[in-house]
């Protein structure tokens, strides 16, 4: 497929940073922290934000330094990773540390179990996308929404507060960013798709593997 030319481009060019797969775990994380009632109740407001911040340096930060780090050297041609070849490191290295971040959360008492399905998720996705990298280029973007939704069907599911509109919100971006990465990229749709059901896999292997 050609990607499309002119606003809607833009537009999706947009929507896709805005929603980056680099973002969407802090983008929980500050769900759980500061929308959540009962996540992280007693955190005080300096333990909320040294959590994010410690998330927020994990899974996008290391990950984007990398990025530039291997386009300076020469080692990637665009920082969009546009080709398959261009993504096998980034990745391994994000694998690296995704689990750090995720072994360590999983080491500390207070954390709620969501968090660490979330992050396990994350860590499990790496593995799959890398996997996956090695046959199509497969959206990175939708495996990020593919956790997205699975965290909030998950959380709607077992949650004793109501959680309709958080999932409604969660399922409406995860379709929006899909749209965008269609008339923004050069996906096709069997790869927006697989990027959608390995992130929810993801997810569901991860609450497997904590609980």
């Amino acid at each position: 497929m050609t990607a499309t030319k002119g606003p809607l481009r833009v537009l999706g060019q947009f929507i896709s940073i805005v929603f980056h797969p680099l973002f969407i775990p802090g983008y929980i994380t500050a769900f759980l922290l500061y929308l959540h009632p009962f996540a992280f109740a007693g955190y005080s407001d300096w333990n909320r934000t040294t959590k994010l911040i410690s998330v927020g340096l994990l899974t996008a930060f290391f990950p984007a330094f990398t990025v530039m780090l291997l386009k300076l050297l020469g080692f990637a041609e665009s920082i969009q990773l546009k080709t398959q070849k261009d993504r096998i490191i980034p990745i391994v290295a994000s694998m690296i540390y995704y689990f750090w971040i995720f072994y360590v959360n999983k080491t500390l008492p207070d954390n709620p179990p969501e968090f660490v399905e979330m992050l396990c998720a994350v860590f499990i996705s790496s593995i799959i996308a890398l996997t996956a990298n090695n046959f199509s280029k497969i959206s990175l973007h939708t495996i990020a929404m593919g956790i997205l939704a699975g965290f909030f069907i998950y959380l709607s599911w077992n949650s004793m507060i109501p959680m309709g509109l958080p999932l409604a919100v969660a399922l409406f971006v995860a379709g929006l960013v899909g749209t965008a990465r269609f008339l923004a990229s050069d996906h096709t749709i069997a790869e927006l798709v697989w990027g959608y059901i390995s992130g929810i896999i993801s997810f569901i292997i991860a609450v497997w593997v904590i609980g």
